[in-house]
């Protein structure tokens, strides 16, 4: 029988969770803070909770007198072809690693997953001679073409999904004559739709906020991304090595808004696709 949890308690766990909500969620209110506030507000001292007067004309600035479309044009393509390429490639990669008993199959799969442990800036020297030699600097491609080789992190969740389906699905749809790709496509992708759906909310939100590949492949204005072209763009006019403070935090805020909204309208299929992926081993 299980005994009531007594009064003081449970109001210790919520004053703690308040406690924390109230710490994560702090710099999210800062940045809208600031973005409503003048550049002199900025630099008050001591700071203010509160600006003295709201200036959403910030806003206004901010998608009136920057490249901001022409930045979100530039991250929504770097979004689109690699979470269209990572969900290909990853998905295709998983298949015979769930699906198909052939010899090393579990060699293959600690391999891809110890590839894990290496750290991403140790393959950057390598890639760039790569992108240099075959011209590819100051351009998308190397951002984009890297995307439909898979991702070791992907092919984990989607591998570790498709053994939750039943394999005696595959031998049915053989049965009425599909060949290996068939079952892939037409019995397996319609029943992973939550984990499609986990690894395009992933991939969306992990380019929304690359910043460090941009910085190394792009030097043209036009062919940067939001993180590094809005948020770097910001210049007092006569004083290009003073930042107008107020409109970064305003782009900033900007920015906060997409990746929140889709994670709202999919965190269903989300949940539910980081869930299956510990079901099997």
């Amino acid at each position: 029988m299980n005994r009531k949890k007594p009064i003081w308690v449970s109001c210790l766990q919520y004053a703690l969770l308040i406690t924390v909500a109230l710490f994560m969620i702090f710099p999210i209110f800062w940045i809208f803070s600031n973005s409503l506030r003048t550049l002199p507000g900025i630099s008050h001292f001591p700071p203010r909770l509160l600006p003295e007067e709201l200036m959403f004309e910030n806003y206004v600035e901010v998608l009136r007198g920057s490249n901001a479309l022409i930045y979100f044009r530039n991250t929504m393509i770097l979004i689109v072809a690699n979470t269209v390429g990572t969900l290909i490639s990853s998905s295709f990669v998983a298949y015979p690693l769930a699906r198909m008993n052939f010899k090393g199959r579990n060699f293959v799969f600690a391999l891809i997953i110890a590839t894990m442990m290496v750290p991403a800036v140790t393959t950057i020297i390598p890639q760039f001679i790569i992108f240099r030699t075959l011209g590819w600097l100051d351009s998308l491609w190397p951002m984009i073409v890297p995307g439909f080789f898979a991702f070791p992190y992907n092919v984990f969740l989607f591998r570790q999904f498709f053994m939750t389906i039943p394999k005696e699905l595959d031998e049915a749809a053989k049965m009425d004559g599909c060949n290996k790709l068939q079952v892939f496509t037409v019995m397996i992708v319609p029943l992973a739709k939550p984990i499609f759906i986990t690894v395009t909310v992933l991939s969306s939100i992990w380019w929304w906020n690359e910043l460090f590949l941009p910085l190394i492949y792009v030097q043209s204005h036009h062919l940067r991304p939001l993180t590094t072209g809005a948020l770097a763009g910001f210049r007092v006019p006569g004083s290009p090595h003073m930042i107008q403070w107020n409109l970064q935090m305003a782009m900033a805020t900007l920015m906060i808004i997409p990746p929140m909204i889709l994670y709202l309208v999919a965190s269903k299929h989300l949940v539910q696709g980081i869930k299956a992926t510990g079901l099997k081993d």
